[in-house]
């Protein structure tokens, strides 16, 4: 009896999905004789049952393809904007998964899908998850794919900035992505070259990092660059305590 793999992408797009995909398809149709089904933009595609069947054809030079060939949404299975209003769609998603006679359920995403999937295991489908997200903040995943393409063009950027900050005599604050993981931050300041990195994860004093930027200008550096992850809202900060006052 033939057996049927589904798959999906959800959350952000990131480096590396069109090749994850490639990947699944390529192995489950060649080494196993599965069938691969793809669902559009993520668990909304599950929902509305829009699929696309991944076979040779369809995989075929789609490495070179930015984003991933089969869209992506930040929907949630139990909160789905459907009307104007948000409704668990929870039921359709396991009726469409046997509809197709699925015998799994592949994931594509970060934390958010993590969270999602781990929303249809619990009701009863067979699930596994892979691990995307520039962020890296995948718990339990020493690198998540993205990641690495995403740092090597953080380090490229920190690295173009020196020559203005330098010519130019001025501090520089890039901002760099990451969410609440501070790991694109901190390698692409250290690989290229900061002199200031700021995450989330260590608490900073904004005027200790004014006094170092001050001593470096005091010993004759003319210039500073300062990585940082953009903060949460000032009330988010100030719980985590990570540099910013408390409210009044």
């Amino acid at each position: 009896m033939a057996k049927y793999v589904g798959v999906l992408t959800s959350g952000g797009d990131s480096p590396g999905l069109n090749a994850a995909l490639r990947g699944l398809g390529k192995a489950a149709q060649g080494d196993y004789d599965m069938q691969v089904i793809g669902f559009r933009d993520g668990f909304r595609g599950l929902m509305e049952n829009r699929t696309v069947r991944l076979d040779g054809t369809t995989l075929s030079g789609i490495l070179t393809i930015g984003g991933t060939i089969l869209g992506t949404s930040r929907d949630k299975p139990h909160r789905m904007p459907i009307g104007g209003k948000l409704m668990d769609m929870t039921t359709v998603m396991v009726d469409n998964y046997h509809r197709h006679h699925l015998d799994v359920l592949v994931c594509i995403g970060g934390g958010g899908t993590q969270k999602n999937a781990f929303h249809l295991l619990q009701a009863g489908l067979n699930i596994v998850t892979l691990p995307k997200t520039i962020d890296n903040d995948v718990a339990m995943t020493d690198v998540t794919f993205g990641f690495d393409t995403a740092l090597d063009i953080a380090v490229e950027a920190v690295d173009r900035l020196h020559s203005t900050a330098h010519s130019h005599h001025r501090i520089v604050v890039v901002e760099i992505m990451g969410h609440k993981a501070g790991w694109l931050a901190l390698g692409a300041g250290v690989a290229g070259g900061a002199d200031v990195i700021l995450i989330p994860e260590l608490p900073y004093d904004i005027e200790k990092v004014a006094e170092a930027i001050l001593r470096r200008s005091r010993g004759g550096k003319r210039f500073s660059i300062v990585a940082v992850v953009p903060p949460l809202p000032p009330t988010a900060c100030w719980r985590r305590g990570w540099g910013q006052p408390a409210p009044p």
